[in-house]
C-alpha cells in the first residue's frame, strides 16, 4: 500500500524551465506542509504538545514553531525578508534543538505560547513563503549564492523535523496519541529470516558531492574523499528483533563486559534493560511501540538501538562466535550501496526500498527489500556506523547555516546512513549525511560486519576551520607586538568601570569563542557568553567542559602548526562553573537573557544586521544603575550591515556623522555616557607572517536609575 501522501523526491535545481521551476518549488514547499500538519494531527490534543517525551529534547510546542521560524530568520539573514512576523516566536522557537550542551532545557525558562496561536503563525509562514517563490527572482541553476537556496535550506530542514518530530510522538504516553491518524503501519510479519555473512570483495568508494550537484545538499555532503576499502564480509539482514532477543535474555544489558566505557555509563544511567521502543508485555515477551499503536513484536522487522546499543550487541555477538564483528564504517556502507548500483532519486520509478514514505509509517520484515545481495541497503530504518562525522577535504560552510555541521564535528556523534521509512527529501539521496550522538535514539537499526580492520577513532580534535582557528589564536594565543589581549583587556577594563556596583549577572554579547566570557567570571558570580555563531560558541563550550581546545595555525604555503591551549594556563579553571555559552541573534534576544548588572558587546555592532534595533531593546536586558561596554572599531560594511542601517561613518547634509555620534543619540533615551571614550587596540594572526593591527573604540554607558 501507499501512505496519502505528496511523496515527490527532492528537485532538480539545476536543469528545466525558470517558471516552471517556480511551480515546482511550490509544490515542493506545500507537500512538506502538508506532510509535517498531518503529523502534527497525531497528537490526542493541544495539553500533549507541552509534555517532554525525551527528557533531553524540548517539548513538541517547541518544534511546531521551530521549523516556521527557521524559514523566517534564514530569510531575513538572506536579507530576502526585511521584517519579521514574530520576533517573540522567531527567538523562542529558534535554538534548541540537538541535546548539544548549550542547550537551554529548563522549561522555567519558557512561557510556551497555545498551540492555536501557534498553528496560526504557521499559517501566515506559509503564505509568506508562497509570495516569496512567487516574487523573487529565480535564475536557473539555483547554487549557495542564489536567493532560493534558503527556500530549499527551510523546506529541506523541515523535511528533517518531519522524521524527528515522529521520533519524540513514538515516545509519547500512548494514550496522548490518535490511533486513527494517516501515518498507518505496515501489517506484514513472519519467521525472521537467518542472518548471514556475505563476502564483499575490496574496492574503491569516492564520497562527497561536487559543487554542481542537481540535488540540494547540507555543507558536510560537500568536497572528495577517496578511500581503498579492504575487502570485509556483511550481514544480508539488518539485525531484527529475532536476532536481537538472545542478547538481551542472555543479560546482555546487564552484562558490563559488552559495553563501552561511554555505553555502560548511559546504560547504568538510563537502567536501560532492553531497546526503547520495545515494551514488556507482561508475559515474558514484548510489544513494539510505533508512532499511533502498540503491536506484537514482529520478530522479522529491524531491532531499533541506538549507536551504544548496537556495539554491545556486536561485541556480544563476536564472543559467541569468535569472529571479528562490528558496526560498518562509512565507507564500508557506500560500498555496499555501490554494489548494490542503486540509482539516486532522481532514478527511481517508484521508491526502490522502505524510505520516502512511499510504503508504510513504520519499518517492516528485513527480508522485503533486496539490493543484489544485501537488504535494506537503504531503507526501513537508518543503519549506525562506526564514523564520527567529520567534514571531507573541501569542507567549508554555508553562511546563512554554520551550526548545520559543524557542531557535530566533536567526535561525539556518529554518523547514520540509508534512510529511514520516514526519509524523504534529501535524507532520501545518495550523499545524504546525518550524525546523531551515540545515546540518540532515532528511527535506526544496524548491521554488522566482519573485518580484522580496525576503526581510528580519534579522541582529540584539531580544530581546522581557518577562521576559527584564527579566533582561538585571538583569544587564547600569544600577544604580538607588545599589545595586550583583547578580549582579556576589555574584561578588565570592564570590571574596572564596575566600581561599587553589584557583580552578579554579566552577558558578554558576541563572545565568540569566549576569551572575555571566561575573563569576567573572575569578578562577576555568573557569566552568559552569547554569539550569533555556533561555531564559535562549539568553542567556548569545549573550553569550559574540558578545559582546553586544540586548534591549527596556518604557518606559510601548507605548513601548518599545532597549538592548546588551557583553562589552568590563564589562572581560569575556577571559572568553568560560573560561564554558560549559547547561541543567541543579538538583535533578537530570547526573553530569558534579562536583569544583568553589566553587558559588554565586543567588536558587534558593525557587524550586525540592525545596530538600531539592537541599541533600542537592550536597556530592557539591564538592571537600571547597570552598566552597557561597547567597543568596536566601526569597520561598516554592507555585506554585514545595510547602509541604512550604519550608525555613522558617512554625511549628513553636508556633515560628517561618526559612529560615537549614533551611539550618543540612540542611546540617550536610556543611557548617558559615564566615561571618555578610550582607544583598545587588537592584534590578529593570519599566518606566521601577516597581521592585522586594528583599534577598538570603548565607551561605558550607565542605565538610568529612574
Amino acid at each position: 500500500m501507499a501512505l496519502e501522501f505528496d511523496t515527490t523526491p527532492t528537485i532538480d535545481l539545476r536543469s528545466g524551465d525558470p517558471e516552471e521551476k517556480r511551480e515546482e518549488l511550490r509544490r515542493y514547499l506545500h507537500a512538506t506542509f502538508e506532510i509535517e500538519d498531518r503529523l502534527y494531527e497525531t497528537p490526542g490534543g493541544d495539553e500533549t504538545f507541552y509534555l517532554r517525551p525525551d527528557p533531553l529534547r524540548h517539548p513538541l510546542i517547541f518544534y511546531l514553531g521551530h521549523t516556521a521560524t527557521f524559514y523566517v530568520n534564514k530569510l531575513v539573514l538572506a536579507r530576502i525578508l526585511t521584517e519579521r512576523i514574530n520576533p517573540r516566536f522567531e527567538s523562542i522557537f529558534a535554538i534548541g534543538v540537538d541535546e548539544m550542551s548549550w542547550d537551554d532545557l529548563n522549561e522555567a525558562h519558557y512561557d510556551w505560547p497555545a498551540v492555536e496561536e501557534v498553528r496560526a503563525y504557521r499559517r501566515t509562514v506559509r503564505e509568506k513563503l508562497d509570495e516569496v517563490i512567487s516574487s523573487l527572482p529565480l535564475d536557473l541553476p539555483i547554487d549557495w549564492e542564489s536567493p532560493f537556496w534558503a527556500v530549499m535550506m527551510g523546506i529541506e530542514h523541515q523535511r528533517i523535523h518531519i522524521e524527528t518530530s515522529s521520533v519524540l510522538i513514538r515516545q509519547l504516553p500512548l494514550e496522548s496519541v490518535r490511533s486513527d491518524g494517516p501515518f498507518a503501519p505496515c501489517t506484514e510479519s513472519g519467521e525472521a529470516p537467518r542472518n548471514e555473512l556475505i563476502e564483499v570483495p575490496a574496492g574503491t568508494v569516492e564520497l562527497g558531492k561536487p559543487a554542481d550537484h542537481p540535488f540540494y545538499g547540507w555543507d558536510n555532503e560537500y568536497g572528495k574523499h577517496t578511500a581503498d576499502v579492504p575487502g570485509f564480509r556483511a550481514s544480508k539482514f539488518l539485525v531484527s528483533h529475532a536476532e536481537f532477543l538472545p542478547f538481551i535474555e542472555d543479560g546482555g544489558y546487564g552484562n558490563e563486559r559488552w559495553w563501552d566505557q561511554e555505553g555502560w555509563a548511559w546504560r547504568t544511567y538510563q537502567e536501560a534493560e532492553h531497546p526503547r521502543f520495545l515494551r514488556p508485555d507482561g508475559d515474558g515477551g514484548y510489544r513494539l511501540r510505533l508512532m499511533q499503536e502498540e503491536v506484537p513484536l514482529p520478530l522479522d522487522w529491524p531491532v531499533e538501538v541506538n549507536c551504544l546499543e548496537a556495539r554491545a550487541f556486536c561485541a556480544w555477538l563476536a564472543a559467541k562466535t569468535g569472529k571479528s564483528l562490528r558496526l560498518p564504517t562509512e565507507e564500508e556502507w557506500r560500498r555496499l550501496y555501490d554494489l548494490g548500483a542503486i540509482p539516486d532519486v532522481d532514478g527511481w520509478e517508484g521508491a526502490p526500498g522502505n524510505i520516502n514514505l512511499a510504503h508504510w509509517a513504520s519499518s517492516c520484515p528485513v527480508d522485503r527489500y533486496a539490493f543484489g545481495e544485501f537488504y535494506d541497503v537503504i531503507g526501513n530504518v537508518w543503519q549506525w556506523t562506526e564514523t564520527p562525522i567529520a567534514g571531507f577535504p573541501g569542507f567549508k560552510v554555508h553562511p546563512l547555516y554554520d551550526d548545520f555541521s559543524t557542531p557535530t564535528f566533536d567526535t561525539q556523534h556518529n554518523l547514520i546512513k540509508g534512510g529511514s521509512f520516514i526519509s524523504t527529501g534529501n535524507e532520501a539521496t545518495r550523499h545524504a549525511r546525518y550524525a546523531f550522538r551515540r545515546h540518540f535514539h532515532q528511527h535506526a537499526g544496524f548491521r554488522y560486519v566482519e573485518s580484522e580492520c580496525a576503526v581510528d577513532v580519534k579522541s582529540d580534535v584539531y580544530e581546522t576551520d581557518e577562521l576559527l582557528a584564527q579566533y582561538c589564536e585571538f583569544h587564547w594565543g600569544a600577544a604580538f607586538y607588545g599589545v595586550p589581549n583583547f578580549a582579556a583587556a576589555c574584561a578588565r577594563i570592564c570590571i574596572e568601570v564596575m566600581g561599587d556596583r553589584p557583580r552578579g549577572r554579566a552577558l558578554d554579547l558576541g563572545c565568540a569563542v569566549g576569551r572575555s566570557t571566561f575573563e569576567l567570571a573572575r569578578e562577576f558570580e555568573h557569566v552568559t557568553g552569547l554569539d550569533f555563531s555556533a561555531r564559535f560558541v562549539r568553542i567556548g563550550n569545549e573550553m569550559r567542559e574540558k578545559g582546553y581546545i586544540q586548534f591549527v595555525l596556518p604557518e606559510e604555503g601548507e605548513l601548518v602548526s599545532y597549538h592548546e591551549r588551557r583553562l589552568d594556563e590563564f589562572g581560569l579553571a575556577g571559572t568553568r562553573k560560573r560561564v554558560e555559552f549559547f547561541q543567541s541573534d543579538a538583535c533578537n534576544l530570547k526573553p530569558i537573557y534579562e536583569d544583568f548588572d553589566l553587558v559588554f558587546a565586543g567588536n558587534l555592532i558593525d557587524r550586525l544586521y540592525s545596530p538600531r534595533k539592537f541599541l533600542e531593546m537592550i536597556h530592557e536586558r539591564i538592571r537600571p544603575g547597570g552598566l552597557l561596554v561597547i567597543a568596536s572599531p566601526y569597520t561598516w560594511l554592507a555585506e554585514y550591515t545595510e547602509k541604512d542601517e550604519w550608525l555613522g561613518g558617512f554625511k549628513r547634509d553636508g556633515e560628517n556623522v561618526t559612529t560615537l555620534d549614533g551611539l550618543t543619540q540612540v542611546l540617550a533615551p536610556q543611557f548617558r555616557m559615564i566615561r571618555e571614550p578610550r582607544d583598545v587596540p587588537f592584534v590578529i594572526r593570519e599566518t606566521k607572517r601577516k597581521f592585522q593591527h586594528s583599534m577598538s573604540e570603548l565607551t561605558v554607558w550607565e542605565r538610568h536609575r529612574r
